[in-house]
């Protein structure tokens, strides 16, 4: 339910990104931005997002939805390809006598109508989408009804070169499986998956595997292994079905939960490259935690605010430059893998996290009267290429390296797809292998990886990850599903349906829905301590430079007695973040957005005004309600799932 995508931009002719900013925040930002102008000239571009981003700013007709509600226009779209006959026949298939049936309000009989490559399009309809007029849509979503037809017939009339381009606007929030699910279903319903100019799976990386670890395990750790997860997954509430098996989403932000309830259970904690209590909603519950772990190591190239809470710091390589290791990617309908290799002399004593520290650790385990570890690294890891078993961590370091890349460089009587490279050395000058083209209709003709071999309206998968679920608890999918906080019941519990928003916070004391997003400067928040960032960060429509505004649409702001660069305090049911106002018609009335970043109170001289006390801005976090979608196990940031109040506030930032 929930992947990267590739996408076709060179032959698409319509595409619409649906709660994402792929100019500013993707992981091909330059790539994108360097399709925008032959996107335009040969096809049509829509952007459904409640805020005006980069990508609404280039396209031609933005729609900007009330925050949430994203599964009732994406239902209002399919009414209408399906009404006016605009569904394409070659990948779904046709009425038996050719006669559309789709009458809005009234069913069809399955028996009429024969799929070609997708499973349950009559039973989405009957089920879903025959009531969800435009005129309906439009009223849930505060839009214009003309317009939600507007853009589906032209959507409909470039099939099937179209991309709807899904992004964590649609399912990073508690009810998003099934807004995930109604929106990537006009894929299905376009026929532009697997299609040229269309949406599909990535290419596959070449990497290797590393030995099994299976018989250094002791009983007691498989014991363990099997047993309740401290993240929740697997528990009633909390399936985490990631790829359709149960329990196998990380909810990496739940753990704080369990850390307070239960202080005394973890003992000894390491982390590696994360800054939770600034990057996890209601990121306070982490600094209560993490101030309770009796000894936490924390290895990282620079200090943060989790940084604060550790017993030991263990100075990590900058992997770019500093260390080495095998990193895989997809885009532009190919995939790679690159190798990291130092470019640089280490100017301090820092060490490669994922494999020296690792190798250092078990050889200081070794001598402790624990050698399992290191018994396994130098036994079952050998160089692919020398045969050569590691006897320190530089060694180890290396041959974990060359495991991991040996599909791409490793010669063998059968030739490897895409680059053909001439053994290490040859891999090393060269940097990266590039795989073949994507290709085209690569699951048509029952070759998906679903129960059906098709693409499936109603998922079996789903099913059976519900009902399983159910019995593991003794209980029913309705139960599960309302345990679960949605709505569903019944088959509507594995398919595509529109579940209403869930909002934190009551609506008379929290009456703005707060949007979060991200800037495209700040990289996934790593940034704030780069000068540059804070001069550019006027690049984000509606922001200022060295500086963090809440944008709030002018009517909201004449009602509150705001103006702008005023300073108001945010408040949502778990804190408050103080910061500037900008007066900005980018939002609609009864919407606030702001951008993700700021407010670190320590990672730097120039992100914070004054390093360990004094944040630049807010923090987003800080205000974001902690909560989950849980079948998937994702955490929640989007949708407007958060109220927040807005006060003017008389102090000076």
């Amino acid at each position: 339910l929930f992947s990267y995508r590739d996408y076709d931009l060179g032959n698409s002719k319509c595409v619409v990104f649906w709660g994402t900013d792929p100019f500013a925040s993707n992981r091909q930002v330059p790539n994108v931005i360097s399709k925008l102008g032959e996107l335009q000239k040969k096809g049509i571009l829509i952007t459904v997002d409640p805020r005006l981003s980069t990508a609404a700013a280039k396209s031609k007709e933005w729609l900007p939805i009330l925050p949430g509600t994203d599964g009732a226009l994406a239902n209002a779209i399919a009414h209408v390809l399906l009404t006016e006959g605009l569904w394409n026949k070659d990948f779904v298939g046709d009425f038996a006598d050719g006669k559309n049936l789709f009458v809005p309000g009234k069913t069809v009989d399955p028996q009429t109508f024969k799929e070609n490559n997708t499973l349950g399009l009559i039973t989405y309809w009957n089920e879903e989408a025959k009531d969800w007029t435009p005129e309906r849509a439009a009223k849930e979503c505060r839009l214009d009804a003309e317009q939600i037809r507007r853009v589906a017939k032209a959507m409909g009339q470039a099939a099937p070169n179209v991309i709807v381009w899904m992004g964590p606007g649609v399912c990073m929030n508690p009810r998003g499986t099934y807004t995930a699910m109604v929106v990537h279903a006009l894929n299905g319903i376009l026929g532009s998956v697997d299609n040229v100019g269309g949406t599909h799976d990535p290419v596959k990386s070449l990497s290797g595997k590393y030995p099994s670890m299976d018989k250094y395990i002791d009983e007691l750790a498989k014991a363990h292994g099997k047993g309740k997860k401290i993240d929740g997954r697997g528990d009633l509430d909390m399936p985490a079905a990631m790829k359709a098996k149960l329990g196998s989403g990380v909810v990496t932000n739940n753990i704080a939960n369990y850390m307070l309830e239960n202080p005394d259970f973890v003992k000894v904690m390491i982390s590696s490259w994360t800054n939770t209590p600034f990057a996890a909603a209601d990121g306070k519950r982490w600094e209560k935690a993490l101030a309770k772990v009796p000894f936490f190591v924390h290895m990282v190239p620079f200090p943060s605010e989790m940084t604060q809470f550790a017993d030991i710091v263990l100075p990590s390589t900058f992997n770019a430059a500093e260390g080495m290791g095998a990193v895989t990617g997809f885009g532009s309908m190919h995939a790679w893998t690159s190798l990291q290799q130092p470019t640089c002399d280490r100017i301090w004593d820092v060490k490669q996290e994922e494999n020296e520290v690792t190798w250092l650790l078990a050889e200081k385990l070794a001598k402790k009267g624990w050698p399992t570890l290191l018994n396994y690294y130098s036994t079952e890891f050998v160089d692919p290429e020398t045969g050569a078993r590691p006897t320190n961590e530089k060694e180890f370091q290396l041959i974990t390296t060359k495991i991991a890349s040996a599909p791409c460089w490793l010669r063998t009587s059968k030739p490897i797809p895409g680059d053909q490279i001439n053994g290490w050395e040859d891999f090393r000058k060269r940097g990266m292998h590039n795989s073949a083209h994507q290709v085209y209709k690569k699951h048509w003709g029952g070759k998906f990886p679903t129960p059906s071999g098709k693409f499936e309206f109603v998922s079996g998968d789903l099913k059976k990850v519900l009902e399983a679920h159910a019995a593991k608890y003794n209980t029913t999918p309705d139960k599960i599903l309302d345990a679960c906080h949605y709505q569903a019941k019944g088959i509507k519990g594995w398919m595509p349906h529109y579940e209403e928003p869930l909002r934190h916070g009551e609506e008379k004391q929290y009456p703005f829905l707060f949007i979060d997003h991200k800037s495209r400067l700040n990289r996934e928040g790593r940034s704030a301590n780069l000068p540059w960032m804070q001069e550019f960060k006027k690049c984000d429509a509606g922001d200022r430079s060295w500086g963090d505004v809440l944008k709030i649409n002018p009517i909201d702001a004449k009602a509150l007695g705001i103006q702008d660069n005023d300073i108001v305090e945010i408040s949502s049911p778990v804190g408050t973040i103080v910061t500037e106002v900008k007066l900005w018609e980018g939002v609609g009335p009864g919407t606030v957005a702001k951008a993700y970043g700021q407010g670190h109170w320590a990672y730097g001289q120039i992100a914070a005004k004054e390093y360990g006390k004094t944040p630049r801005g807010g923090n987003n976090n800080e205000i974001l309600v902690d909560d989950y979608d849980r079948l998937s196990g994702t955490s929640c940031r989007n949708g407007g799932f958060t109220r927040v109040n807005i006060k003017k506030n008389s102090q000076k930032l």
